[in-house]
Parts: C-alpha cells; structure tokens; sequence
C-alpha cells in the first residue's frame, strides 16, 4: 500500500499555489520553492521524499513559473509514475509528463524515427528469453531455464552500461561480476542474440535507450527541439540510474542546469542491473552550484522501527554507508520489533500466518499487512499458510492493475452499465452506487465472500474486490456520484496507472517491496545463506544485502516481526543461524561497534551563485561558418561537414567508402545500426577533412569524445592508409 492511498483518497484540489505548500515541513518546503538551478534531495526512507517533488512541481506551475507540457519527470517504474501522475493531479498540475525513462525514451523515438532514421520503427519485443534461446541454439549452446533466465541479466547489464560484445568479458571482469558461463561464452550469445534481433526487425528495451540516445547524439537539430520542449527535469529514485540512463538524461539537458534529483544511497539495491549510486553522490561536484537538501524527518515508521533501521546503518560500510541520513521518527512510540526463531520453513510460515490471523480479528485491515521475503521461490510456502488460515492475499508482481483481463472486462461491464443500465434488469435492485458495482461484478465473478483457496481464481477475485471497494470509497468522497462518474475516475486511473488498494496480505519479495508501506511487515527467512543470500561474496554484495534489509525495515510503520527457521523442512539438520545483519540488534545477540554517520542530520546546503567554484560551467558558442564560401551555418547537417550543401566537396571517395566498410564490420560486431557508430555525414566529414591527428578527428562535429577512444586509432590509421597493415582495430 502506498502512501498516496493511505491518505484521503480523493483530496480538495488547493485553491492557489500558496496552498500548495501547506503542510510542508520546511526541508521539503526548500525542495519546493527551489526552482531554478540543480537542487539534490538526499532524502531518506519514509522522509516525503515524492511529496516533496510533487509538491515542488505543482507549486512551480500553481505559481506559473512552471509550464506543465514544460517538465518531465522521470522514474523507474510505471506504478511509481503512476502514483506521481495520480499526485500531480490531485494537485491541481495536470498535463506535466510523468514517465519512465523508458517510456519517455519509447515516445521521443516513435516520434522521431522517421526524420531521424526513415522507415518503420522496428518492433519492440517484451521479453528477450525466446530471442536468447533462438540465439543458443544457432551457436549450439545448451542453457536450461536458469541459465536463460542468468544469460538474459547479462545481456541487460552489457547494454545499461553500454557494453558492445566484444568488449563483455574484460567490462564483467572489471566489474567483478560472477559470471553464469565462461564470458567469452556469454559475448558469443551476446553477439548472436544481437544478429537475432536485427534479422527478425525487433528492439529490445535497452535498444530503446541506445538508439534515443545514438539520435540525440547524432542529430543536433533533433535534440535541440527535444530541450525546447522540457526545460525542467526531476528524476525520482536517482541511486538507481545506470550509466545508460544517465547519459540520456545529460542528453536531454544539454548546457542547462535546471534538474531535480532525488535518492538515497542508503537505498540502492539493483547494482546488479547496472545501477550506481555514484551519479547521486557525485552531484555536488557535477554541480557546484547545486541546492543539496537532506531530509531525516522519518514520517512513517515508529521510533523502534527508525531504531532499528539506523542500527543495521550504523555497521555498514562502502561509499554508500559513508553518505547514510540518520532518521529522526516523526511519530508516536510503538511497539518494539519482535524476533521469533522456528524449527523450519513450514513452522514459520504457519506462525506467521497464526499472528496474521489474529491481527486481522483485532481490527487490522488485511491491506495493512505485508510479508516480504528474499527471493520469490519462498512465496509458495506462505501462500499455502494463509489459505489454510483463511487469510485473504494478493501477490505483489509486475503487473499492471489496470491491464488485468478480469479488469478490463469489468471495466467494459461498468461502462455498459452506465450506458444502457436502466434496461439492465441487473441493476434493479441496487439503491445506490456501491450496490450498483456489486451487481455489475456479480456478472464478472465477483461474490461478497472470497473463493476458498489461492490461485488465479482468488487473483480474479481479490482485483474485483478492489474495484467494489473504490467504489465504495469514491461514493462516500462524491454523494450523489453515478456510475458514469465512476468509469470516468477508473479511466483517469488507467491513464495515471493509480490503482486501487486490493484488501488482502501482501507477499512480497523484498526488491519488490521498495517504494511501499504497510502498517504491519513480517520479514520472514532473515537467516545466514538467505540474507545475505548465500551467492553475496564480495564486501559490495554483502553491503547491498544488509541494504536490501533495510529497505524492507523501513517499509513497516508501526509493527515489525523478524523471524527465522533452523532447517529447511521438518526433520532437517538445524545448522542454520541467524543473519549476521542482526547481530547486536535483537535481544541476546553481541553487538558489532557503530561509528559516527558522515550522512549526519538534514538541513540545507546551499551553493554559492556566481562564485568562480559554484558557476555552472558553459560552453561558449561561435558562429559555425562554412570553409568554402564563409557563409554562416544552421542546419545541423551542413554544421557537421563545416560546408553549404551546394558548395564543392572535395571529399576522397576512396577514402569514404573504406570508411563505410569499416563502419559496417564495426555495426556488425558490435550489435548496433551503423549510425550508431557514426552517421553518413559524419563520415563525409572525415573523408573531406582527412583528419591526421586526434585533435583534427576531435574537432569534426559528430566525433565526440567517447567516439575517440572507441574509434580514433581506427579511424586514424583508415585516413592514414594503413588501416589493412594493422589489422582489425578495436571493436
């Protein structure tokens, strides 16, 4: 459950943009009201950090020094823009773009494809296992289920942290990654899987990000049009951004400085997708102008869960640990986290179960409860606990709400029920809007009781469920409301993805789990070999791990309960122990020594503005002049050669067309479009200029600098003639 829903559903809009900022505290209200200039929110778990943005872009356009259609927002999942797009709404700032970087990326490329490149966009393919099978089986390689599942992972790091195959396994052992086969193995389906693609005309989601990225590059003029249109950014959960994304951000940028970033080391648990908190920590000296803003004012966890929390800190260690926030809680005194340890598996998934089920008949609402474990492979045995308890539940995946068929029939049904109700005999009965949505479900399979048992007939119910209970909710915050009030509401939601609280336990995995809040969070399985997972060697893994704990502390706002189990079934060998992540933190346990947090409390640093350290650094501009005529340049292309189109070339066709079969062998073995290694005017340029030295290949448009490392020699020894005396250049 979300924050968002856990407030009043369906708020007053503010009546001004003085509004907007009421309730604000005042490290939020600086985020806010800090609208010019690069400003970095370090803000920790529970602090307010999405309040604080949304606030802050409202607020800008409330205040009309914002333009919506002007600011984009970015950030890593659907259902958190989703909530941000809900939230922006109920602010009164409609219409500003809240995406994924993906989904900004898709749109931007959709759009542009056909001045950029020409054509039909290439497909884009949901899920790459089939395409890395495909691409087994023409190198003759037998991989079974885990192994696709491994070789897919690192095909998606290679091209986050734009690895071309050639380069993976020097990339993967400089990153230290423990590999699933031999790399030079891995680089082979890589590179196949690569041919596969292109072969059948489909993307991937990577492909996405590179060819938005290879066209903002390449095509000045369409990048400039990219950054006339968003002039403010705001990027949410910025610990997670890989060098890929970062990349397009600073593409999308350009010169200006006008971004907002949010994150918190404390927090970054995908490393191994090619996410790096040191784009967030690296901010100030990007910036050094920058607002940096710290918020510790922990809203949503008691003092014994805050405790807690900066206590598995507080033995950290990593550059990430070095910049952790102490959190101050905000709240009442609660109850203390109980640790409770059990024979096996099964006895500790019935145990939970048992105090679930008595939370529930004390009056907490199902909804408010989460169990979140490791890895997904341990849902199987809490699933079967609660349905033996009559526990309601819902299981936390990837999909969105709104593209569930069961509710997308549903919401057909209500639709027609608005429509033509008065002829549906259905709805003859129903006095109101809530019993009209119950008897408009009862059709779709909706019954006031759940079906026994767990499955896809309890998921069809529990999303039912959800919508009788929106209704209900909306009802009571509209009297009078009609059911073509409602379908109106549900397809707002839809757009926003904002979807509605399903009244059931949460089972979660812990990455899963990042970003949500429950009033009561089991955290099962917290033993040695599971967390830390048993694969965690490196003192880089270990560290994510105990992160990855914290995430999980820090989803529980009153009640915490921490368990283990000695075995894995009954029977068993009890060799297990406890996480070491606990040690010194639950009752009997020896305590590791602390130290001082460098993170510190929150507050405010301010750059200094026009100081010689602080300035933002720019980048003079210069009339670009053609070297023929003199004339001034403006379109990108002609900037790019340094020539009027209809001036004479003195271009060197020989040397040009040794260029284009040099750029398709280098297309080929890396996987990418071959204007993606340079565009067909960035070679003229070459060809014309015949560059002899790095600075004269430096200073041709097109041939940035990490072009030059990549290609230069190549290109070099090409212009020099003696491209086929040395052989195949870099790859």
């Amino acid at each position: 459950m979300t924050a968002a829903t856990h407030s009043t559903l369906f708020p007053q809009v503010p009546d001004s943009a003085d509004a907007v900022l009421e309730g604000l505290d005042p490290e939020q209200r600086e985020v806010a009201t800090a609208l010019n200039g690069p400003v970095c929110v370090l803000a920790g778990a529970g602090t307010g950090k999405t309040r604080a943005i949304t606030h802050r872009i409202a607020y800008g356009v409330r205040a009309g020094i914002l333009q919506p259609s002007s600011v984009l927002a970015v950030t890593f999942t659907n259902r958190a823009a989703g909530e941000m797009r809900g939230r922006l709404r109920q602010l009164g700032a409609a219409g500003v773009q809240a995406r994924t970087f993906h989904s900004a990326a898709l749109r931007q490329l959709q759009y542009f494809w056909p001045k950029a490149i020409g054509g039909s966009m290439p497909r884009l393919v949901d899920r790459k296992v089939q395409l890395v099978a495909d691409a087994a089986a023409a190198c003759r390689i037998r991989l079974d289920r885990g192994e696709l599942r491994d070789v897919t992972a690192e095909i998606e790091w290679s091209k986050v942290t734009q690895t071309v195959p050639a380069d993976y396994a020097a990339a993967a052992a400089k990153a230290g990654r423990e590999t699933p086969r031999d790399p030079a193995e891995i680089a082979q389906l890589y590179a196949a899987y690569e041919d596969v693609k292109r072969e059948r005309s489909v993307i991937d989601f990577e492909d996405v990000l590179l060819l938005t990225v290879a066209v903002l590059q390449d095509r000045h003029d369409i990048a400039e049009q990219v950054r006339a249109q968003y002039q403010h950014f705001v990027v949410d959960e910025y610990q997670d951004v890989s060098p890929l994304q970062q990349r397009l951000l600073e593409l999308w940028l350009g010169e200006r400085d006008n971004l907002c970033v949010v994150g918190d080391a404390s927090q970054t648990i995908y490393s191994f997708t090619g996410a790096t908190p040191d784009h967030l920590l690296d901010f100030r000296t990007r910036h050094p102008g920058a607002t940096v803003v710290k918020l510790v004012r922990d809203y949503r966890s008691t003092p014994q869960v805050v405790h807690l929390a900066n206590g598995l800190l507080a033995q950290a260690r990593g550059r990430a640990a070095d910049h952790r926030l102490e959190l101050v809680s905000q709240r009442a005194p609660g109850p203390e986290p109980l640790y409770t340890e059990y024979t096996d598996e099964p006895a500790e998934a019935e145990g939970a179960a048992r105090r679930i089920r008595e939370l529930i008949d004390s009056g907490v609402p199902a909804a408010e409860i989460a169990v979140l474990f490791r890895t997904n492979a341990q849902s199987e045995t809490y699933e079967q606990a609660l349905a033996d308890a009559g526990v309601p539940y819902q299981l936390r995946g990837a999909e969105r709400f709104f593209d569930r068929p069961e509710v997308r029939k549903a919401g057909v049904a209500l639709r027609g029920a608005a429509r033509f109700g008065g002829n549906d005999s259905l709805l003859d009965d129903a006095v109101d809007l809530p019993s009209q949505v119950r008897a408009v479900l009862s059709g779709e399979g909706w019954t006031p009781r759940p079906p026994a048992g767990s499955g896809a007939v309890r998921e069809r119910w529990e999303s039912l469920a959800a919508l009788v209970n929106l209704a209900q909710d909306f009802a009571a915050a509209h009297p009078g409301a009609t059911l073509a009030h409602l379908v109106a509401e549900l397809d707002e939601r839809a757009n926003a993805q904002h979807a509605p609280t399903v009244q059931g336990v949460t089972l979660a995995s812990l990455h899963s789990a990042k970003g949500l809040e429950w009033d009561v969070v089991f955290l099962v399985g917290v033993a040695e070999g599971m967390m830390p997972i048993s694969y965690a060697r490196t003192d880089e893994q270990v560290e994510e791990e105990r992160r990855l704990l914290y995430v999980g502390v820090t989803r529980a706002r009153e009640r915490l309960h921490v368990s283990w189990s000695l075995s894995r079934s009954p029977g068993g060998r009890p060799n297990r122990r406890p996480s070491r992540f606990l040690d010194g933190l639950r009752p009997g346990s020896t305590a590791t020594a602390g130290r001082p947090t460098a993170g510190g409390a929150g507050g405010i640093e301010r750059g200094i503005p026009g100081s010689k350290d602080s300035a933002p650094r720019r980048v003079q501009r210069v009339p670009a002049r053609c070297r023929v005529c003199g004339r001034t340049l403006t379109d990108a292309g002609e900037m790019k050669l340094m020539r009027c189109d209809d001036c004479p070339s003195d271009m060197n066709e020989g040397l040009y067309e040794r260029l284009r079969e040099w750029r398709a062998d280098q297309a080929r073995s890396s996987g990418q479009p071959a204007f993606c290694v340079f565009t067909d005017r960035t070679l003229m340029a070459i060809a014309e200029t015949a560059p002899e030295d790095e600075h004269e290949l430096a200073r041709i448009p097109g041939v940035g600098m990490r072009k030059l490392t990549r290609y230069g020699t190549d290109v070099l020894a090409i212009c020099a003639g003696q491209y086929g005396e040395r052989g195949t250049g870099q790859a």
